[in-house]
């Protein structure tokens, strides 16, 4: 059985790197009321860990249509199942993760190598991500593909090249749903230059890039094994400052359609496949399991652009949840939304009109 774990505070582990690592209140918060979510692309019969069992039963009803017949556990659990997990699969995986499953008694053979959470950590930075983006232009030459992110290990450096972008985007080389994203328009402010050169002290670097007149989200979510990285959808995701609010649910043409008013579909396509490539040769031998390529489409004067690698997530993601809601027919006129209430995140499937 497979043993599923969401763990969305994935990206700040990745961050701070520390097996002792805890969440703040926010990502607890979140882990703890959506923690049923597996029930969506679980196997029929794995276990799914969550922290209160009676309560992600009864959020799990408003699923069952959907997913699977689970069975959830809790921490006091694992090790009595022991034997009978025979695989592990969570949200994202950090050297946080690793150890709370260990410390929980789930066996050492199922839990990665050291080494190999060292390599997802440097492949999920964003680093990383500018150096796919540059393979990716450089592959397909095609003058409707935009973008360009630089990593700067100074504050000096950095201000430097703002003098030369002008209107910018600064991002923490590891950071999640926004939070590690500045908007700046030529000059540092005080705030924004003690912010920087504290994520420089504490990640090593920092990312910028020219700000674009963003016009659309989306992405595109593969899945890696041993025989190399393979696509299974697009995702049509909505954001707010940034932070990430819903996806749509639809099929493949519906979102295809979508997206062809923006990007002609052969392109579109044609980077789809490029990446597949690009990432089957970096990921073999190191990671397998879900992950996503974000992307956004770029208004200019003269016409729109694709920007095919704004960033990768080494995980799963909120776009492969749509992608298991978005296999009922019955949902592609729907949005799936997270929403806080003030004290507790709920996932909503809505109308696309509310």
């Amino acid at each position: 059985m497979t043993l599923h774990v969401f763990n969305p505070e994935h990206d700040i582990a990745l961050a701070y790197d520390n097996k002792y690592f805890t969440a703040p209140h926010a990502g607890r918060q979140l882990r703890n009321d959506l923690d049923y979510l597996p029930v969506l692309w679980a196997a029929e019969g794995d276990y799914v860990l969550v922290e209160n069992v009676s309560s992600a039963q009864q959020h799990a009803l408003r699923l069952q249509r959907y997913g699977k017949q689970v069975q959830f556990i809790d921490k006091n659990d694992v090790e009595r199942l022991s034997e009978q997990i025979d695989h592990v699969m969570p949200w994202g995986w950090n050297s946080s993760v690793k150890f709370q499953l260990g410390q929980l008694g789930v066996k050492e053979s199922l839990l990665p190598e050291d080494k190999t959470l060292v390599d997802i950590r440097q492949l999920s930075n964003r680093q990383f991500s500018s150096a796919v983006l540059r393979d990716v232009q450089k592959e397909l030459s095609n003058p409707i593909l935009l973008g360009k992110a630089t990593y700067i290990n100074s504050i000096v450096e950095l201000e430097s090249v703002l003098q030369q972008i002008g209107k910018a985007v600064i991002k923490a080389p590891w950071s999640s749903s926004g939070r590690g994203v500045r908007y700046v328009d030529s000059v540092l402010d005080a705030a924004l230059a003690n912010w920087s050169k504290n994520v420089i002290k504490t990640q090593g670097g920092i990312m910028i890039e020219p700000y674009y007149n963003k016009v659309k989200d989306f992405g595109v979510e593969f899945y890696s094994d041993t025989e190399g990285v393979h696509y299974t959808g697009l995702s049509v995701f909505h954001t707010v400052s940034g932070a990430y609010v819903g996806n749509s649910l639809a099929g493949e043409a519906e979102k295809r359609s979508i997206l062809s008013a923006y990007v002609a579909n052969d392109l579109l396509s044609e980077v789809i496949t490029t990446l597949g490539q690009l990432l089957t040769s970096r990921f073999r031998g190191i990671y397998c399991g879900p992950l996503g390529v974000d992307m956004m489409v770029v208004a200019t004067e003269e016409c729109f652009m694709l920007h095919p690698v704004v960033e990768i997530n080494l995980r799963r993601t909120m776009g492969h949840v749509a992608l298991s809601l978005s296999a009922w027919e019955e949902l592609h006129d729907r949005m799936m939304r997270i929403d806080y209430d003030g004290s507790h995140y709920h996932l909503h499937i809505v109308h696309k009109d509310r």
